[in-house]
């Protein structure tokens, strides 16, 4: 299941955010990678923490290393979310 909108802050040669692109797409995640480096309001905003993955609202999902198991409680917190009656179904 696709999860719309997620966005990627990453810098190029950023060892922690090569390996999260690595882990989103072995564990199916769709989303947009964005470069933080030389643009100020995104270095303001993740430029300690990248890699930084967040949702279409802007809130911050996860960062850091991106371990198998926060991928998968990611996977089941967004589904649980998008599912009807759930936190995303206001």
């Amino acid at each position: 299941m696709p999860e719309p909108g997620l966005r990627l802050y990453s810098r190029v040669g950023c060892h922690l955010c090569e390996q999260a692109e690595e882990r989103l797409d072995r564990y199916g995640f769709e989303y947009e990678r964005l470069e933080v480096s030389g643009d100020p309001e995104r270095e303001r905003l993740y430029g300690h923490d990248v890699p930084v993955l967040t949702d279409p609202a802007g809130r911050v999902l996860l960062r850091g290393v991106f371990g198998p198991g926060r991928l998968g409680e990611l996977r089941l917190r967004l589904r649980r979310e998008l599912a009807p009656g759930g936190a995303g179904d206001v």
